[in-house]
């Protein structure tokens, strides 16, 4: 692959994770390739590690990683980030069938203090779907302290009621449509029964201080790293609720805003009628919610469908979206 050869948009095959907590609608939902089990967890549409590297699913470049697309197209790939050596994002579907651990991950200068290279985590979810009366945790009730919070973890690790530790929590009902910003040091957990979307940071780095008692196929317990989560945990945030959408509109129609932060760019479109993204040398993915349709470019056009999702290198100048049906995408972009 020449660096001098444009990229077209490019799909790559999911990186489908089976965890106790899955379920499955990452196939009956969104269409992914899922054997008979009922824990099918994570689909991991677009990542860059050394060991969940995505591979082009089709077309000239099928078979090409994306470690190996930063190298050789770097430029034509990220544009105005081309100085960047990792693709700077983690994007993923999620079926939570269960809970998932009780969580926090480090911002950037912590993740250095743990070895992890330069990238902490901020993530945000859009949910799909959720079962009625789903709910999450994110963040600590005001004025929760670090000795509050462990003094409720040692509670519940000796057998004592867990109320004592969800009294400190922020848990609250979501509902298809919500956005949740998770910034790094939020203490957070999904609950059961919640179809999403995720975008992060490109990386994996998690402490877990509570998992609800589950044990794994060994028996045993998985790790909980308390004192790593206390240090990374932010007790000035608080509670931490859905996002209000900002209301936006161009030329052609309006559209929502969800996030803004030094990390990535949220919208959300929802359309029966064409309209254009802009095209500002930089790249931008494209992650299908509902409906079908076709994203034309300078360099190529790709099929929207629906739990799909689509790269545009920057190098793919015009970018033209044409619904078929009601169309939802989220586009994704860095600042």
């Amino acid at each position: 692959m020449s660096e001098s050869v444009p990229l077209p948009p490019l799909v790559f095959t999911p990186l489908l994770k089976r965890i106790r907590w899955g379920g499955r609608r990452l196939g009956t939902v969104l269409g992914k390739s899922i054997g008979d089990e009922s824990d099918y967890a994570e689909s991991w549409e677009i990542a860059n590690q050394a060991e969940h590297d995505s591979v082009v699913a089709a077309g000239p470049l099928r078979g090409i990683t994306l470690s190996e697309l930063m190298v050789a197209g770097g430029e034509s790939l990220l544009g105005r980030q081309c100085q960047l050596s990792q693709f700077p994002l983690l994007i993923k579907f999620l079926d939570a069938n269960d809970w998932l651990s009780l969580q926090v991950h480090p911002d950037d200068m912590l993740a250095r203090e743990y070895g992890a290279q330069e990238r902490g985590k901020t993530e945000c979810w859009v949910i799909l779907q959720a079962d009625p009366g789903a709910r999450i945790c994110c963040g600590l009730r005001r004025g929760v302290t670090s000795a509050e919070l462990r003094r409720g973890l040692e509670s519940v690790s000796s057998g004592g009621d867990r109320g004592e530790l969800e009294g400190l929590l922020h848990m609250y009902e979501v509902r298809a449509g919500d956005c949740v910003f998770v910034p790094a040091g939020t203490v957070h957990a999904l609950g059961r029964g919640i179809l999403l979307a995720e975008i992060q940071q490109q990386s994996n780095q998690t402490f877990r201080l509570y998992d609800w008692g589950w044990v794994g196929t060994d028996g045993k317990p998985r790790p909980i790293h308390v004192a790593d989560s206390l240090h990374c945990t932010n007790f000035e945030r608080g509670p931490v609720n859905p996002v209000v959408p900002v209301e936006l509109c161009d030329q052609e129609h309006s559209f929502e805003e969800l996030v803004r932060c030094e990390y990535f760019v949220v919208r959300r479109h929802e359309s029966l009628h064409a309209f254009s993204l802009t095209s500002d040398d930089r790249f931008r993915i494209l992650m299908t919610l509902s409906g079908s349709g076709l994203v034309q470019t300078s360099t190529g056009d790709e099929q929207l469908l629906r739990g799909g999702t689509v790269l545009l290198p920057a190098c793919c100048g015009r970018i033209r979206i044409q619904p078929r049906e009601r169309l939802q995408i989220l586009e994704i972009s860095c600042p």
